[in-house]
């Protein structure tokens, strides 16, 4: 699992929008932005796309995959 907000490190996979993470190289990345925006538009991920993401750990993806 990527080192982003991993449920193992914050024991939970729910982000609020305003959450931004910082990778270990200093990047910062508006995570609650994308995972929000992600998940209104699941209806046009490809299949590949929703497998990464319930692979993640993100129920919904994993819900709308094996719809």
């Amino acid at each position: 699992m990527p080192p982003w907000r991993s449920k193992a490190r914050t024991d939970s996979l729910t982000v609020p929008r305003a959450h931004i993470e910082t990778l270990p190289d200093g990047t910062e990345v508006k995570l609650g932005v994308f995972l929000s925006n992600t998940k209104t538009r699941r209806a046009k991920l490809t299949v590949d796309k929703l497998a990464a993401l319930a692979g993640l750990g993100l129920e919904w993806a994993a819900a709308e995959g094996a719809a």
